[in-house]
């Protein structure tokens, strides 16, 4: 049986404004009503053949991924939280230390949170290969059979078969990702792959060869798995050790360098959704070649990507070739051909010290979200909806006071040493410096609009003396 090791890390810049630094491309839902990470799960979901999953993210997004996985009814799963992203060799390695101490002969089946795979039957008979080849000492990773000169993906030459078959070949050498006459001429000489970055592995064979390629890298990930903490649900890495893992790829530090590498040639509609051009090529087309979601209306436009994520229609006259994103903070205008640059805007902004890279204009938090609705000179407006039975931390700020006005549900607040309920179209006022909470303890959601007024507004000012989710400590 193997234990599926999901990495749930990146931001998925090429997809912004949609995909964000706390909000990252595999927490939404991009081709089908599921989001890439829930898409991913599924996948390995049949626990005659899968062991309960693994899922390794950064810290700050683990109640959204919690909550993703208690939507389709995966309990079972084991989050592991990595205190600062480190490139996926350590989150690999720190996974594999995980399953070491439950099961020293496991075997690990690797994959990327945010891809999409369209034919299930090929990836589990693909699965098998890769499964077979491992057990002879192999580190193997899956070869996508290329459909044309791309250049957004390291490429793979295939080498001699294992054992004489024509499932599972010898890594014969790892390219880069070449320029298009490179790539063409990889197509014209035939025996490559795309690298696609999933993998299986012997638990107790990776850790052995880790240690003689990169002991750095398995001395930080074993200590901070054997100081690893629970947190509710989740298990934390100790963040001293983990952090001290250099920032590194599982090709660079295994895979380019072990003489054990092995590749599954393998076409089983994969993609990995690196960019709009991806999402482009996959949609639901419409009979002028337009993939469309949202709230949408075209005249005279052909093969475009459009989507609307702000609540206002998005319409196009003439239009041809062109991606179109709007959210409720930016609009993306781009040519299609050209979607592998917006990771340049991302960056950009990211350096000009711009929010819009980082989050959305709806954060979410564990008991619910927040949005922003107006701010100027020492006020700043939200609304809040906080989900049936959850709560607030206990808190006070030294620079702000509040005012709540409730405008759907029922809540319970609590005022220094006094707990009261207010409702519908009722208010409260919160003086600067008191202590309180705000808890929903109806059956439908609680919406809240939050006016502050003070001489700092930060999310930064805040003291927790009580918080269910542990965030007291981070």
């Amino acid at each position: 049986m193997l234990h599926p090791v999901i990495i749930s890390g990146g931001v998925g810049s090429r997809l912004w404004p949609l995909s964000r630094a706390t909000y990252p491309k595999q927490l939404h839902a991009l081709n089908s009503e599921l989001t890439l990470l829930q898409e991913t799960l599924q996948r390995v979901g049949d626990r005659e053949r899968f062991a309960a999953p693994l899922v390794a993210c950064h810290v700050e997004q683990r109640f959204m991924i919690d909550e993703q996985l208690r939507d389709i009814g995966e309990t079972e799963a084991t989050i592991l939280l990595e205190p600062e992203g480190r490139n996926t060799a350590p989150a690999i390695v720190a996974a594999a230390a995980y399953l070491d101490r439950l099961d020293p002969e496991a075997t690990m089946l690797v994959l990327p949170a945010d891809h999409a795979i369209g034919q299930q039957d090929r990836f589990v008979a693909a699965v098998a290969h890769a499964a077979q080849a491992s057990a002879q000492g192999f580190f193997v990773t899956f070869g996508i059979e290329p459909t044309g000169p791309e250049t957004g993906f390291g490429y793979i030459k295939l080498g001699e078969a294992l054992n004489g078959s024509n499932e599972a070949f010898r890594v014969a050498r790892f390219h880069e990702k070449p320029d298009l006459a490179r790539a063409e001429q990889f197509l014209a000489e035939g025996g490559f792959c795309w690298n696609s970055g999933m993998f299986v592995f012997p638990v107790k064979a990776l850790l052995e060869e880790i240690n003689a390629l990169a002991p750095d890298i398995l001395s930080a990930c074993q200590t901070a798995v054997g100081d690893a903490r629970r947190d509710l649900s989740f298990v934390r890495l100790a963040e001293d050790s983990f952090v001290g893992a250099p920032s590194i790829s599982i090709d660079y530090a295994l895979m380019e360098r072990t003489d054990k590498a092995a590749v599954v040639p393998v076409s089983f509609g994969w993609n990995d959704v690196g960019s709009w051009s991806a999402l482009w090529q996959i949609g639901e087309k419409d009979a002028d070649g337009n993939v469309s979601s949202g709230d949408t209306m075209t005249l005279e436009s052909r093969n475009n990507y459009l989507r609307s994520e702000a609540g206002q229609i998005l319409a196009t006259v003439g239009l041809e070739d062109t991606v179109v994103v709007a959210t409720k903070d930016a609009i993306l205008v781009a040519d299609r051909t050209a979607s592998q640059s917006v990771g340049k805007i991302f960056e950009r902004l990211k350096q000009d010290g711009r929010s819009q890279w980082e989050s959305h204009v709806e954060v979410f938090r564990p008991w619910g979200s927040y949005q922003q609705v107006d701010e100027g000179t020492r006020f700043q407006v939200k609304r809040l909806v906080v989900k049936p039975g959850e709560k607030l931390s206990l808190q006070r700020h030294h620079h702000r006071a509040e005012h709540w006005i409730v405008v759907k549900g029922t809540a319970k607040v609590t005022r220094d040493d006094e707990t009261f309920l207010i409702s519908e179209n009722e208010s409260v006022y919160l003086p600067l410096g008191c202590k309180h909470r705000l808890e929903n303890p109806g059956k439908i959601l609680l919406e809240i609009i939050e006016v502050q007024v003070g001489s700092y507004l930060g999310e930064d000012d805040i003291v927790r003396y009580a918080d269910d989710y542990n965030r007291e400590k981070g």
